[in-house]
C-alpha cells in the first residue's frame, strides 16, 4: 500500500495547474447584472417581503381561514396588517 502525499505536496501540485476557467464568464456575470436574482413578476415588483416564524398550527389555521372564506393568505395578511395599523392610529396601507 502506497503512502498518500502530504497536504502541502498536494497543494503545491494545485498551484502549478492551469487555473483558467473552462468557460469564460458572460459579460452579464462580469458586470454583476441581475445580482443573481430572477426577474420578479409584475405583481411583486416594488413590493417587500415581510415574514415571521410561527408555530405550524398558525400556518394551518391561516390557510383554513383562506379556504373557508375563499381568500388568499396574502389577502388575509393584508387585512390583519391593516387592522393592526388602524388600531395604532396609522392609515391602512397594506
Amino acid at each position: 500500500m502506497s503512502k498518500k502525499p502530504s497536504l502541502s505536496t498536494a497543494l503545491r501540485g494545485l498551484e502549478t495547474r492551469d487555473t483558467a476557467p473552462a468557460v469564460s464568464p458572460t459579460p452579464e456575470a462580469e458586470t454583476g447584472g441581475g445580482g443573481g436574482k430572477t426577474a420578479l413578476p409584475p405583481s411583486r415588483q416594488g413590493k417587500k417581503t415581510i415574514a415571521g416564524h410561527f408555530d405550524p398550527a398558525v400556518s394551518r389555521q391561516l390557510r383554513a381561514l383562506g379556504l373557508e372564506h375563499d381568500r388568499t393568505v396574502q389577502d388575509l395578511l393584508s387585512e390583519a396588517l391593516n387592522g393592526l395599523f388602524e388600531k395604532y392610529g396609522k392609515p391602512p396601507i397594506a
